[in-house]
């Protein structure tokens, strides 16, 4: 199972392998209070495309199809989707919006990729 969780929120034991998603350390957190096991910054947006974005809601879906595209060609990819197959994750995301931010796209990319092989 891959879950999302903003790393302000609270650890619990179903979390899995905790996973933080974001290219920069988020502010005021620690490894050890965010309980952070991988930092996989290499698999975020590229600078580019996060400050291109901005957590703009009506960028998404473009931020969507660009990220998309970013996750094919990264090499890390396969790391992740190697762990995702060993066990449970949570991705672990700082961004405020909920429903608009990379570790949604993530996800997506995962499950489409773990679906079709």
């Amino acid at each position: 199972m891959i879950r999302i969780k903003r790393i302000y929120e609270k650890p619990e034991n179903s979390d899995g392998l905790r996973i933080l998603v974001d290219r920069l350390w988020p502010r005021g957190v620690s490894k050890e209070t965010g309980s952070v096991q991988i930092w996989l910054k290499d698999i975020a947006p590229s600078e580019g495309l996060r400050k291109w974005f901005s957590h703009d809601p009506s960028r998404f879906p473009i931020f969507q199809a660009k990220y998309f595209e970013e996750l094919s060609a990264n090499e890390k990819s396969d790391e992740i989707l190697r762990l995702c197959r060993e066990g449970d994750i949570t991705l672990l995301y700082s961004a405020k919006d909920e429903e608009n931010n990379n570790a949604v796209v993530l996800r997506q990319f995962l499950e489409d990729r773990l679906k079709n092989g």
